[in-house]
């Protein structure tokens, strides 16, 4: 019964939370949207290019958390991170990049390197957006 338990309370964590995934490999994305909503999140996006991700955050909509990839379409995600950072909303990267090409006003960003451990890392930003 406690296994019962410790998964309806994991489902839970983020019910009522919208969180945004910036990512532009179509499988990848699917399995980071299932690994949070497996914790009751409600998925923004994906959005597979930074501008589409700029129209999300700008549309006036909720988001309480956001996933980004570092590298979309060859254009680093520092906008989109700055925009959500100055409104006080935590992020995470994901790359297969080392944290050297991080940039360094985002020293404080956790970074999740592919392949991902999607339930990990999904729990993870979960805690991030409780503690905000």
């Amino acid at each position: 019964m406690s296994d019962l338990v410790a998964n309806l309370r994991e489902r839970a964590l983020l019910t009522g939370r919208r969180v945004l995934i910036v990512e532009d490999e179509y499988f990848l994305a699917d399995d980071v949207s299932s690994a949070l909503r497996s914790l009751g999140a409600d998925i923004v996006g994906p959005a597979g290019d930074i501008d589409d991700a700029l129209r999300i955050v700008n549309d006036g909509g909720v988001i309480d958390g956001a996933v980004l990839d570092v590298n979309i379409r060859k254009q680093m995600i520092y906008p989109v991170a700055r925009e959500l950072k100055a409104r006080g909303i935590p992020i995470l990267f994901t790359s297969g990049y080392d944290r050297i090409v991080i940039n360094s006003e985002f020293a404080d960003v956790p970074l999740w390197e592919k392949p991902l451990d999607h339930r990990a890392m999904a729990r993870g930003l979960a805690g991030m957006i409780l503690r905000a």
